[in-house]
């Protein structure tokens, strides 16, 4: 199993990558100046968790109104995107990172337990990123209820405390 790399703090520059979506469209960081991105990690297209997280970034109004951007990232394919995508009418672009390796560079892939069997995979995790694209705050152990208004709230105090500044 492979060893997690040290974690960004709070204000470290996040990782740019260049990752395509179902359409075959190469996102990268850059692309995102100005806005607050949302990165979340997760494990697999259309399981239980991983559609209440994706619904719940879909339907967050408070996000909406922040005007962040919501990128979804796993292994899978392409076509699973876009099926997993259409079947709940996501509003933003998964990327598919096959190989993992911007997953392993941000310390979302790697051992976890589940129900006591250590296993490798994607790890649930959310980056907020700021418009300057530094890190503002990650998750590296999400709860799915309640985390897009967590998130939502990380930007208001975010955009506090730039305003104050």
């Amino acid at each position: 199993m492979t060893d997690s790399p040290a974690r960004l703090a709070p204000g470290e520059p996040f990782p740019d990558f260049a990752l395509p979506d179902a359409e075959g469209h190469t996102h990268r960081l850059p692309d995102y100046a100005g806005r607050y991105v949302v990165l979340y990690a997760y494990p697999k297209d259309d399981t239980p968790g991983c559609t209440k997280e994706a619904c719940n970034f879909r339907d967050s109004a408070l996000l909406k109104a922040h005007g962040a951007a919501i990128l979804g990232v796993s292994r899978d394919d392409a076509a699973s995107h876009q099926a997993f995508s259409e079947k709940h009418s996501l509003p933003f672009p998964l990327l598919t990172d096959p190989d993992a390796e911007f997953l392993k560079g941000i310390g979302a892939y790697g051992p976890k337990n589940l129900y006591g069997k250590v296993t490798e995979g994607v790890k649930r995790q959310t980056f907020l990123i700021g418009p300057d694209g530094r890190l503002v705050k990650s998750w590296l152990a999400v709860s799915v209820d309640g985390h897009a208004d967590a998130v939502a709230a990380a930007i208001d105090a975010d955009r506090k405390a730039r305003a104050d500044a």
